[in-house]
């Protein structure tokens, strides 16, 4: 397992605080650039070697899927802000009535509110001897990955790519079970190729039968928030990738399709294997 302290540099609380009250200049564009893959591990991922990773990309791209997916096969957590910020929303504590009004609108959390959730989560992680991350869908914004930077190490930063039209029809068909909290997706996506994007075929993610009568809509996951949030993505967002290209830890991932299609490929990439998997399906 990585080293504990590889998880938070030294004085975490007062860098966040300082970094919040400081502000930030925007990183200029640099020539697009994809970085080199992670060095190949061992037969066992965990404890191989430390992850300390973040997966961007736009709304209902998929990053929680996949982050969970790598999570378990390294052994690392699965840190998704957009949790951190429902937990809190369900909470009834004294940030949910803000969070509740931003998130409906389909605004971005700001950053005060955004690392001092993030902040409780690593240091209650840290508590419980937990080494390492995949950070879903965080940082947001420059400033955020700048001060990201000042807390904590972070080796790679995988960009989920996908086609804004499909991307659309995804966030719509997500459906939660009010019971036990697990995600899936009602959607059948068969996008035709045109204007030079490949076509896709996405199969629905359903229930099991005990959660089909339970499913829920989230409430920003409707057409005109969902359009919205795409927007904000790309305004605030996207120049992220420029600000890690920079730094040589940026490696994009254009989606083939579901996740039969994609998630070999992914773990090609990455220089990862998933032997439980391989194991099981040899079974």
């Amino acid at each position: 397992m990585a080293a504990l302290t590889r998880l938070f540099k030294p004085q975490f609380s007062s860098l966040i605080k300082r970094s919040l009250s400081t502000n930030t200049s925007a990183v200029s564009e640099t020539e697009s650039q994809r970085s080199n893959p992670p060095p190949p591990l061992t037969d066992d991922p965990k404890g191989s070697r430390s992850f300390q990773w973040v997966f961007l990309g736009p709304p209902g791209v998929g990053k929680g899927t996949y982050a969970s997916r790598l999570s378990a096969l390294l052994g690392v957590p699965h840190i998704a802000t957009g949790d951190l910020v429902r937990q809190e929303l369900s909470s009834s504590g004294p940030l949910s009535r803000q969070l509740d009004e931003v998130v409906n609108q389909g605004n971005l959390v700001s950053d005060e509110i955004i690392f001092n959730l993030l902040s409780r989560r690593l240091e209650a992680g840290e508590s419980r001897g937990e080494s390492g991350f995949i950070l879903d869908g965080f940082p947001r914004t420059i400033r955020q990955a700048e001060i990201l930077d000042e807390v904590t190490e972070i080796d790679l930063v995988v960009n989920l790519k996908l086609r804004e039209d499909v991307l659309i029809v995804k966030c719509l068909g997500r459906r939660v079970c009010s019971e036990c909290g697990k995600g899936f997706n009602v959607a059948s996506i068969d996008a035709k190729a045109e204007n030079g994007l490949p076509g896709m075929i996405m199969p629905p993610l359903l229930p099991p039968q005990h959660c089909a009568s339970k499913l829920i809509t989230r409430a920003d996951d409707t057409e005109p928030v969902v359009k919205e949030r795409l927007r904000v993505y790309k305004e605030k967002s996207q120049p992220v990738e420029d600000y890690y290209r920079k730094q040589g830890k940026l490696m994009e991932f254009d989606l083939p399709g579901g996740i039969p299609e994609s998630w070999p490929k992914l773990l090609e990439i990455l220089n990862l294997d998933d032997h439980h998997h391989k194991k099981s399906a040899a079974a």
